[in-house]
C-alpha cells in the first residue's frame, strides 16, 4: 500500500481534524477530492454544557462528513489508551486517530494547550500530520515523523480504520445555507468573563474564516472562479480574526477591550450569504482609505522601526506605503506584537475604539492612531 501524502492538501484551509481526513480522501481517491468539504457554507452552532456557543462540529459530524462528501467509509473505530494505540496500526495500513494535542510532541500545543488533534499512524510509529497553523507556542507544519513508543503511549486515543467508498467520490454542488446566528452572538456579546468570551471567539472566528475560504477554493475547484467582492469579503474574514486575537491579547493584560468585535463578526456573517449566495444585489463596496505621509516624520521612523523590526523587512519599503497584509511575516500574532511594543516603546496606550482592521493596515494607519494618543 502506498503511503499518503500531504502535498496535495490546501492545509491552510483546513482545522486539525479536517486536515488528516483531507489527506486520506486524496490518497483514495485523487488530488483535490478533500475541498469537498467546503462544497456547503454554513454557520452551524452548538452549545456545550456549560460553555459558549461554537462552530466547531463535533467529531461525530467529522465523520459523517467524512462518508457524505470525501468517499470514506469507516471498518471499524476504538476508543484505546497508553501503549494500545500503536497495536491498531494493521499490515502497513494508516488509521487515523484523534488525541489530545497536549501529548502530542511534533505539535506547538505540546505540554501547552488541551484540544483534539488528528493524525495518521502507520507502521514503525509513523506519523503523518497535514495540520497547519501559526499559534503563540510556533508553527505547526504539515510532516512525517517518526517516533517511539512511548511518545506515542497517549493516554486516550480515538482511533478509526477508514475505507475507500465503493461508490467512489461523491459530487456535491455549491451550496450557501440560511443562516440564524442571532443567540450566538447574543451569547458572546453578554458573557461578563470576557477573557474567557475572547479566548473562544478567536477559535471561532479562526474557524468560521477557513471554513469560508474552504468554500471559495471549492468554487475554484468546480468552475466558479472568485470575484472582486468575494476576494474582499475573505480579506474581512481575515482582518476579523486579527482583530478578534488582538482584543483577547489585551483583555489578558488588564487592558479595555477593543469595541465592536461581534458587531463585526455579525456583519461579516450577514455578508456571507450577499456574497456567495447569489441572491441579493452587491452593496458598496468597502472604500480604500489612502493616507498621505504623517507630518510627525519622528513618529513615523519609530513605527517603522517597530513593524520592521517584528516583520524582517526594510524601514524603507514600510515608509513607503506596503501594507502589512502583502508581507510574507504578518499574520494575526505579528499584529499583536507590534502593537505591544509600539505601545511599550511610545510610551502610550493606545485608544481601543481605533484597533479596528482599518487603522492597523500600514505605517501610516498606526501613526495615525498613535499620534492621537501621544497629543493627549
Amino acid at each position: 500500500m502506498t503511503t499518503p501524502s500531504v502535498g496535495s492538501v490546501h492545509a491552510r484551509l483546513l482545522d486539525c481534524v479536517q486536515a488528516n481526513l483531507a489527506v486520506l480522501a486524496d490518497h483514495h481517491h485523487a488530488a483535490g477530492a478533500h475541498l469537498n468539504l467546503g462544497a456547503t457554507l454554513r454557520f452551524r452552532w452548538r452549545i456545550e454544557p456549560g460553555g459558549l456557543p461554537t462552530v466547531e462540529p463535533s467529531l461525530a459530524e467529522h465523520v459523517a462528513a467524512a462518508e457524505d462528501l470525501l468517499g470514506l467509509v469507516v471498518r471499524d473505530r476504538a476508543t484505546v489508551t497508553g501503549a494500545e494505540l500503536v497495536e491498531e496500526v494493521r499490515g502497513g495500513d494508516f488509521v487515523y486517530v484523534i488525541a489530545d494535542a497536549y501529548e502530542l510532541p511534533w505539535v506547538p500545543y505540546f505540554g501547552q494547550r488541551h484540544m483534539e488533534h488528528s493524525f495518521l499512524l502507520g507502521a514503525d510509529f509513523t506519523v503523518i500530520d497535514a495540520y497547519a497553523n501559526e499559534t503563540p507556542w510556533g508553527t505547526a507544519t504539515p510532516g512525517r515523523w517518526k517516533l517511539s513508543r512511548d511518545q506515542l503511549a497517549v493516554k486516550k486515543a480515538e482511533v478509526i480504520h477508514f475505507d475507500r467508498a465503493g461508490t467512489g467520490l461523491p459530487r456535491p454542488v455549491v451550496s450557501v445555507e440560511d443562516t440564524c446566528f442571532d443567540g450566538y452572538l447574543s451569547a458572546y456579546e453578554s458573557c461578563p468573563d470576557r477573557l474567557r468570551a475572547l479566548d473562544r471567539l478567536t477559535l471561532e472566528t479562526w474557524l468560521l474564516a477557513r471554513s469560508r475560504k474552504l468554500h471559495a477554493r471549492f468554487r475554484e475547484h468546480d468552475g466558479f472562479p472568485l470575484d472582486a467582492e468575494q476576494r474582499a469579503h475573505l480579506d474581512q474574514w481575515d482582518a476579523l480574526v486579527e482583530q478578534t486575537y488582538l482584543a483577547f491579547r489585551r483583555v489578558s493584560r488588564g487592558r479595555g477591550e477593543p469595541a465592536s468585535v461581534v458587531r463585526r463578526l455579525g456583519d461579516v456573517v450577514e455578508a456571507d450569504k450577499k456574497v456567495f449566495g447569489g441572491l441579493v444585489a452587491a452593496g458598496p463596496k468597502p472604500e480604500t482609505v489612502h493616507i498621505g505621509a504623517s507630518g510627525d516624520e519622528p513618529l513615523r521612523r519609530a513605527v517603522a522601526s517597530v513593524v520592521s523590526a517584528v516583520l524582517g523587512v526594510p524601514d524603507t519599503q514600510l515608509l513607503d506605503g506596503t501594507e502589512f497584509a502583502a508581507l510574507p511575516r504578518f499574520s494575526s500574532f505579528r499584529l499583536v506584537e507590534i502593537i505591544e511594543r509600539l505601545e511599550s516603546e511610545l510610551g502610550v496606550e493606545l485608544d481601543p475604539a481605533d484597533l479596528v482592521p482599518e487603522n492597523l493596515r500600514s505605517v501610516d494607519h498606526l501613526c495615525r492612531i498613535a499620534g492621537r494618543r501621544g497629543n493627549q
